[in-house]
């Protein structure tokens, strides 16, 4: 294109209206109710006019059949005298009737000749009528009086005395009329309101859209404090909304709880890799032995050990939350578990000072994940002995909930395990707890205490894999980490077998010297 010469704009798609999905639901909703209006004037339409002419043609029959009996009875004059009469007494004036004889002359009725069209008596005719002064149309049925010959044709009139039967339909013609002008007008005022409908739905659709359209454009841009707006009533588009806001608001929490862990990760992990670098770069430039310069790599062997157990803590709790253990999942007795973890804490709270007193029953039938359970009570009883005081006591309880005098199991089967550890150390704040088991989070009162951050996450993610619910509460002072797991149904049946006596298991959680610190029913989040 030579130069100084604007360039041509490229002109619309006469098809890309037809694009936009609203239009064609809209356009859709309207030809589905203007045919559906169509086909129910149509059967109407059928339906009254069907039912006029079979009404007339079964009032021709019954006439002729009853005529018909009066000529077997008298014979002409007796027919001829009630044909007079019936011509008498019809009001309406639109009975035809018309009797001839063998060679075709008039003998009755109030036609004068014989229709030249009429040939047959198995067919009905519809012929202009002229009554009055008033043309019109009449219904008419030829029949062949009994007693007379029969033609070799079969359904063609002979030569014998012959009747004809019909009635004057200007009224129905004119009914027709009218209906169908009624209809036609009923079907414009119909069309006309699918059309105003299918303008309303393809605006309400169309805005709907656009704000869904116009929120997650604006989300994708940058802007995540967008929200779709709420009409308020609760109908489905306050519905799809709800949901949409719902899907942003964990989306967003998602993206800041990766932000926060990357950030953690950056600082956490920061540290003893430093310590490794310097430690190492420290050996290379002053060690002068072999001793001095093993026990320095040696050094940041055991820094580089602490941030691959944090990497491996993330990939296992990951693996956790995405439910990749349930296939580990048996039932197992767990009381030998918790004692296990509890003989192998027991040395380390001696070396503390610190006194590990258990509070379980002789048998506690779990359905689960062995390893997990154990892992997650090995994190909390490592947290309670690590924040303990010299002289202090660590209460380690699991017991089966009573969820009614006597009895383990609910109406519905269901059972609920309670199983908390309790120490006596710093404790934390409300504002730590509602935090405690976010990764890598640790209180201003731990900063200098050794660990990750990881513990309690990892805790919480055992627990929801298990269906059940952690909390955290004072123990005034210290702190107790509470877990409320379900029992399955198939533990349950194997605790009841060991335990059928209702009185053993109440006498079981009865034993226990250590009342709860609070309402797992109640406070449990």
């Amino acid at each position: 294109m030579p130069a100084g010469f604007p360039r041509a704009m490229p002109r619309p798609s006469r098809w890309r209206a037809w694009r936009s999905a609203s239009l064609r639901f809209s356009l859709a909703y309207g030809m589905m109710f203007a045919l559906s209006s169509v086909l129910f004037m149509s059967f109407m339409w059928w339906g009254t006019i069907g039912f006029l002419e079979r009404q007339v043609e079964t009032a021709i029959n019954a006439d002729a059949h009853a005529l018909a009996e009066r000529w077997m009875m008298g014979g002409l004059p007796t027919l001829a005298l009630t044909i007079e009469d019936r011509l008498e007494q019809n009001l309406d004036d639109d009975a035809i009737y018309l009797v001839i004889d063998p060679q075709g002359n008039y003998l009755t009725g109030n036609v004068s000749g014989w229709p030249a069209k009429v040939q047959y008596t198995d067919r009905w005719y519809s012929l202009p009528d002229t009554r009055a002064g008033l043309r019109g149309m009449a219904e008419l049925h030829a029949y062949r009086l009994p007693g007379t010959a029969q033609s070799h044709t079969a359904g063609q009139l002979d030569s014998g005395y012959r009747l004809l039967v019909g009635r004057d339909v200007r009224a129905r013609g004119i009914l027709r009329h009218l209906l169908t002008d009624s209809l036609l007008w009923a079907w414009v005022m119909v069309t006309l309101l699918a059309v105003s409908g299918a303008v309303l739905v393809h605006g309400i659709f169309r805005r709907m859209v656009k704000t869904v359209a116009r929120t997650t454009s604006a989300i994708a841009h940058g802007d995540l404090s967008r929200r779709m707006p709420l009409v308020g009533n609760g109908d489905e588009m306050d519905q799809v909304a709800e949901a949409i806001n719902e899907m942003l608001d964990r989306i967003v929490r998602l993206m800041d709880g990766v932000r926060q862990v990357s950030n953690s990760i950056a600082h956490d992990l920061r540290t003893p890799i430093a310590r490794a670098r310097t430690q190492l770069e420290d050996a290379a430039l002053h060690a002068t032995t072999d001793e001095e310069l093993r026990d320095a790599i040696e050094r940041a062997v055991g820094n580089l050990d602490n941030v691959t157990a944090v990497f491996e803590a993330l990939l296992r709790i990951a693996q956790i939350e995405a439910g990749a253990r349930r296939s580990a999942f048996m039932t197992f007795d767990l009381v030998p578990v918790l004692r296990d973890v509890a003989d192998l804490y027991e040395a380390v709270a001696e070396d503390h000072d610190i006194t590990l007193a258990l509070d379980l029953p002789e048998s506690l039938i779990f359905y689960g994940d062995r390893s997990l359970i154990q892992q997650a009570v090995a994190n909390m009883l490592d947290n309670a002995i690590k924040f303990s005081p010299p002289g202090g006591t660590v209460h380690l309880r699991a017991q089966v909930r009573e969820l009614a005098p006597g009895r383990i199991v609910g109406p519905t089967g269901e059972g609920m395990l309670d199983l908390c550890v309790s120490d006596e150390g710093i404790g934390m704040s409300e504002a730590d707890m509602e935090r405690a088991t976010e990764r890598f989070f640790r209180a201003e009162k731990a900063r200098n205490t050794p660990g990750s951050g990881l513990g309690l996450s990892m805790v919480r993610a055992i627990v929801q894999l298990h269906g059940g619910r952690m909390h955290l509460s004072a123990h005034n002072p210290g702190l107790t980490v509470s877990l409320a797991l379900p029992i399955a149904a198939c533990a349950i049946s194997r605790m009841e077998e060991d335990f059928p006596s209702p009185q053993h298991i109440s006498g079981m959680t009865e034993r226990s010297p250590f009342p709860h610190q609070h309402d797992m029913n109640s406070s449990v989040k």
